[in-house]
């Protein structure tokens, strides 16, 4: 096979690969970098090559790794000037006093334990021709790493970016970054030049060179910011210039003995901070390195990866050690120096399981390391290990430690309950009668929100309406997911619900509206959670088509209809504003009645809307009864609202048909989840969806989940008996 056509097909199947797992290990909330680490190990020695190794040398033969080798180290450049591009100096200025000592000590702990872990395997697992000083440096900085963007994205992913821990966390992940990168360039001349004394003079020329590129490079480089203010954009001739400066940068600080990232890296960091020449200038660069270069570092990564070299319980054991150090000496640490700086014990806690991510960061890091020869395949594969392990336990034991309950705490929202106009002192301080709202697109739902705000609001019962806007991040490394962005989405969002907010009519009914805006991974998964956390009576969503289905209940909204656990009512919105008749129709499941509760609250809010409930009888049917419950809450209605209902029995072997016809004459037909109206849940959880298909008026479809949750008893105090 032609070297260029083997190359050609390494990297279609190390992108496809790295795609799906990246996408599995999304599914089971973790972040995406690890999964596409993991292809990469898949497609090594480690699983390919031992399940099938005729086809693994077929298509990876060694002929071809220098060409991965090469397309992977520019990646590294690039991905190296992202990670400096989107170094913000204001991450160093909240608490730094508690940063430096903390991220120091987190830095100096397991560094000092990695050194002592270096007497142990020097002798075991070290290759002949490396000092003992250059393997005990190396390993302790391999040790010191906390992976800054790794640690960011789960910050974001948390929502943790505007509370004391998110800030606090990120202040100290970039100390630890500048700090750790520079014991990694000594480390680096070390172990280029065999001693500490040999290593001075590539140290002085380090020094020199940071120096000028932060004196005399900052000052050349302030002219692209004038540039781009005036302009408003990045020209082609600008981006190039700028990635001239990234290599020409890289050269120079593998000519001066450190390495070419060190150079990426810093040319970044002294990038102009203007917010959108820096928006620009990564968008521009990202796509094609994450999606295109990375994944070709983490398969050629994979291919020196070989987990079979661990044959022995005692190498095992080692790689044990390797990873008990690690996690000890960076949660230790931290968690010592956070608590000595006056943090709490579950802060301090949490701190620490977020200083210990490591990622990609240390990835790069052994690489380079395997490089020079200082770590052996060995020892390479026992820290890729446990760079994989101490990133996969961040997430769940950063929930452990600090679950989204005690976040929501700490986030800054605004008040949840609506004005409480016309209520009791009593009644202010009672739980609200509370809907949450998913909206994908402020500009199209106000008829969702409207809605909403029609079923909960009444004036005996306190009442809010919360629009949810989960802003979905694709990428881990995406410049849209560092904190400072993800901030700037939030706010852009809200101004576009506040001003939602203030088309509905009429205006008394907007200081019921209160929205919350997060980021999230997982769009139906953080509705359940926050739905729950809100302690929300029903959440109501409006419909949409999947890209690849024509199912109106599919995609996200057919699995909130199915994965929460609380009632849900899906909105077809047909365009019609006011809601004076409403139709039920009625087939006595739990559903239904869900469906008949809804109508009735808004029967009741509403003075001036009528109610038609339908039911249709097969052959050899009778009339279905009403629920014992609903019976007694239907003779508990004041007057003035019994009087608009209306309730028709009619024999028809169409049903679907038969409410598709009496739907021409009402506003909203609100219809449970039943086979009657074409409606049920399939093998899978799907939904089936005729009659959203062929309904004339705006649509309801209800689903309940509980038969306990209350939606009518709250403003009809004298029925005792549990809402079925």
């Amino acid at each position: 096979m032609h070297t260029v056509v083997a190359v050609l097909l390494e990297v279609l199947i190390v992108i496809g690969l790295s795609r799906l797992v990246g996408l599995a290990f999304r599914w089971i909330n973790q972040p995406l970098v690890i999964g596409e680490i993991v292809a990469g190990i898949m497609l090594g020695p480690s699983l390919f090559g031992l399940l099938a190794p005729d086809l693994a040398a077929t298509l990876f033969p060694p002929e071809t790794v220098p060409f991965l080798n090469m397309l992977s180290q520019v990646g590294l450049i690039f991905f190296m000037f992202l990670i400096g591009l989107e170094l913000n100096p204001k991450y160093l200025k909240g608490n730094l006093d508690i940063a430096i000592l903390t991220s120091h000590v987190s830095i100096l702990v397991p560094f000092s334990l990695g050194s002592l872990l270096a007497i142990l395997l020097y002798p075991l697992v070290s290759n002949g021709s490396v000092s003992f000083t250059a393997f005990a440096l190396f390993l302790g900085a391999a040790m010191s790493i906390t992976a800054f963007p790794v640690l960011a994205r789960i910050i974001t992913e948390n929502n943790l970016q505007s509370t004391r821990l998110g800030t606090l966390a990120l202040t100290c992940a970039a100390v630890d970054d500048v700090t750790a990168w520079c014991v990694l360039a000594l480390a680096i001349a070390v172990a280029r030049e065999g001693s500490i004394a040999g290593a001075i003079p590539t140290i002085i020329e380090s020094v020199l060179y940071i120096g000028l590129m932060v004196t005399l490079g900052r000052s050349l480089l302030s002219r692209l910011a004038v540039y781009y203010r005036r302009t408003g954009r990045l020209s082609q001739f600008a981006l190039a210039g700028i990635y001239v400066g990234v290599v020409a940068s890289a050269l120079i600080t593998e000519l001066i003995g450190i390495h070419l990232i060190f150079g990426a890296f810093l040319l970044g960091a002294i990038m102009p901070k203007n917010e959108a020449l820096v928006r620009e200038l990564a968008v521009k660069t990202e796509d094609f390195v994450l999606i295109f270069l990375l994944p070709i570092f983490f398969a050629y990564s994979g291919l020196k990866t070989q987990i079979g070299l661990l044959n022995r319980p005692e190498l095992w054991g080692l790689c044990l050690a390797v990873l008990a150090v690690a996690i000890a000496g960076k949660y230790v640490g931290t968690y010592a120096a956070a608590r000595v700086s006056g943090i709490s014990k579950r802060e301090a806690s949490a701190l620490g399981w977020l200083m210990n991510t490591r990622g990609l960061t240390e990835l790069i890091v052994l690489n380079i390391g395997l490089e020079l020869g200082v770590i052996s395949p060995l020892l390479f594969t026992m820290l890729v290990i446990m760079a994989l392990v101490t990133t996969f336990m961040t997430s769940p034991l950063l929930e452990w430690t600090y679950p989204k309950k005690l976040i929501k705490l700490d986030m800054v929202e605004t008040d949840v309950v609506g004005d409480g106009e016309n209520l009791s002192d009593g009644d202010i301080h009672s739980k609200p009668y509370r809907i949450l709202v998913p909206v994908a697109n402020p500009d199209t739902q106000k008829g969702l929100v409207q809605l909403a705000a029609a079923i909960a609001i009444n004036h005996t019962q306190p009442a809010a309406v919360n629009p949810l806007s989960l802003i979905e991040l694709e990428e881990d490394y995406a410049f849209e997911s560092t904190p400072e962005e993800a901030n700037r989405l939030i706010i852009q969002r809200r101004q576009q619900l506040e001003e939602l907010i203030q088309r509905l009519e009429p205006p008394t009914v907007r200081s019921y509206i209160h929205p919350i805006i997060r980021i999230s991974n997982n769009v139906a998964r953080e509705t359940s959670q926050i739905a729950t956390l809100e302690e929300a009576d029903l959440i109501l969503v409006g419909w949409h088509r999947p890209a690849f289905s024509n199912n109106r209940l599919g995609g996200r909204v057919g699995q909130i209809l199915t994965s929460v656990s609380i009632d849900v009512a899906v909105f077809i919105d047909k365009g019609e504003e006011r809601i004076e008749s409403i139709l039920v129709p009625y087939s006595g499941n739990i559903h239904d009645d869900l469906a008949l509760i809804l109508a009735l609250r808004l029967l009741i809010n509403r003075d001036t809307c009528r109610l038609e409930i339908l039911q249709v009888l097969g052959e050899n049917q009778t009339n279905q009864d009403l629920s014992h419950e609903l019976d007694s809450m239907m003779e508990k209605l004041p007057q003035n609202v019994r009087d608009r209902i209306h309730i028709q029995s009619v024999a028809s072997t169409e049903p679907i048909h038969t409410v598709v016809s009496a739907s021409e004459t009402v506003d909203l037909t609100i219809a449970g989840t039943s086979r009657a109206w074409g409606i049920e849940r399939q093998t899978l959880g799907r939904y089936t969806d005729e009659l959203a298909i062929h309904c004339r008026s705006s649509l309801l479809i209800t689903r309940r989940h509980s038969q306990v949750t209350s939606h009518l008893t709250s403003i009809l105090p004298e029925v005792t008996s549990v809402e079925v």
